[in-house]
C-alpha cells in the first residue's frame, strides 16, 4: 500500500465533490448557454460521484482485501479489524440513508411522489434512492456487498474483469442507450434492468468499478509521477468531455452518468491527490457529508423565500446566482451541525 503521512488533499476534495453534486441538481451555467452547462454540470462534475466511491474502496475495502490476501482464500476466520471497520462503515451509511430518508419524506408527501406498490417501493428503497440525490448510498451499500463477496472467492484479476464489465453494460444503457435500444435483444435487455432500477447508475454497474478502483490503487502499488499523473488527467478529461458531447449531440443519452473514459479521469484524478500536499482543512469530511445530505432542501428553501422576496428572477432564474444561494445555505446549516457535532464530542477546540 502507498503509504502517506495524510491525506489532506483528497479529504480536502471531498467538499469540492460535494459542491460539484449541487451543481449537477442546479445546472449553474444554463442561464449562459446550455452546452457549456452540459460540459461542466454533467460531464466534468461526474467525477464526484466516483471520487465518493474510490475513497470508499480506498479506505474501507482495501485493508479487508489485505486481511483476505493474507489470510488465503476460503479460510472463514476473519481478522477482527478488518472486518470490523467494513461493518461500521455499512452501519453508518445505512442509518444515514433511513435518517435522510425521514428527513426528505415530508417533502415526498407535499410533492406527490410517494410510492404506491410494494414493486415500486422496492425498486425506490434498494437502486433508485428515496429522494433523487439519495440513489449514492443505497449504491455504495450494494456495490460493498457485491465487492465483499467477490473477495471471498475470485482473483483481483478476476474481480477486475467482472466489475468493468458491468460498468461497459452500465455506460452502454445510461449515455449510449439510445444507440444500443435499436438492437431489439439489447432494447429487451435492458427494458428489464429498468423494471428493477431506473437507472444503470446503481449499486451493480456503476459503483463496483470505482470502488474496485480504491482498492487497486490501495493495494496494488500502483506509482505514477507526478508529470505523468497531471498529463493523464488533462489528456482523458479533455477526451471525456468530447465523449460526452457527442453522445448528448447525438441524443444517444437515456442519462448522462457514465461515460467509458471517466475511468481513467479518475485514476489520475485520484493519483494527482495523493500527490498533492496541501494544509488539511479538519471539517471538510463532515462538512461535505452535510452538504451532500442537506442541499436539496437548501434547494427548496431558496426557492421559497424567492417569491415572497419578490426575487425570483435573480435567486431562482438566474441559474448562477440560484447555485451560489444554494450553496451558501447549505454550507451554512452543514456549518451549524458540523459545530453542533464537534461540540457534542468534545472536538469543537481541536478543529482549530
Amino acid at each position: 500500500m502507498r503509504q502517506r503521512k495524510n491525506y489532506a488533499a483528497v479529504d480536502n476534495f471531498r467538499l469540492i465533490a460535494a459542491l460539484l453534486i449541487v451543481a449537477i441538481h442546479t445546472a449553474p451555467l444554463a442561464s449562459f448557454s446550455d452546452s457549456a452547462d452540459f460540459l461542466v454540470t454533467y460531464c466534468f462534475a461526474r467525477v464526484a460521484v466516483p471520487f465518493f466511491l474510490m475513497v470508499t474502496g480506498y479506505f474501507v475495502l482495501a485493508p479487508y482485501q489485505r486481511t483476505i490476501r493474507e489470510r488465503g482464500f476460503f479460510q472463514r476466520r476473519m481478522k477482527p479489524e478488518s472486518s470490523a471497520s467494513v461493518q461500521r462503515f455499512l452501519k453508518k451509511t445505512a442509518a444515514l440513508y433511513v435518517i435522510s430518508t425521514l428527513l426528505y419524506l415530508p417533502l415526498k408527501i407535499y410533492a406527490g411522489n410517494i410510492s404506491h406498490t410494494i414493486g415500486e417501493w422496492l425498486k425506490e428503497f434498494f437502486f433508485d434512492g428515496t429522494f433523487y440525490h439519495l440513489w449514492y448510498l443505497p449504491a455504495v451499500l450494494t456495490g460493498c456487498l457485491l465487492l465483499i463477496l467477490l473477495l471471498q472467492f475470485c482473483s483481483p484479476f478476476v474481480i477486475s474483469i467482472l466489475v468493468f464489465a458491468l460498468y461497459v453494460i452500465g455506460v452502454l444503457g445510461d449515455s449510449y442507450y439510445n444507440l444500443v435500444s435499436q438492437v431489439p435483444v439489447l432494447k429487451m435487455a435492458y427494458e428489464g434492468i429498468f423494471q428493477i432500477s431506473s437507472y444503470t447508475r446503481n449499486g451493480i454497474f456503476f459503483a463496483p468499478v470505482f470502488l474496485w478502483m480504491g482498492v487497486v490503487l490501495a493495494n496494488g502499488g500502483v506509482k505514477l509521477s507526478l508529470k505523468a499523473a497531471a498529463s493523464g488527467f488533462g489528456v482523458s478529461m479533455a477526451a471525456m468531455l468530447a465523449e460526452g458531447f457527442l453522445s448528448y449531440s447525438l441524443e444517444w443519452q437515456k442519462h448522462n452518468s457514465m461515460y467509458f473514459l471517466l475511468i481513467p479521469v479518475m485514476f489520475y484524478l485520484f493519483e494527482l491527490l495523493l500527490f498533492a500536499e496541501v494544509p488539511k482543512m479538519e471539517i471538510a469530511r463532515d462538512l461535505s457529508m452535510y452538504v451532500y445530505i442537506l442541499h436539496p432542501l437548501s434547494i427548496v428553501l431558496v426557492r421559497g423565500v424567492a417569491t415572497p422576496l419578490k426575487m425570483k428572477s435573480l435567486l431562482v432564474e438566474q441559474s448562477l446566482i440560484h447555485y451560489l444561494a444554494v450553496v451558501a445555505v447549505t454550507v451554512l446549516l452543514s456549518l451549524v451541525l458540523v459545530s453542533v457535532k464537534r461540540l457534542s464530542s468534545g472536538r469543537y477546540l481541536d478543529a482549530g
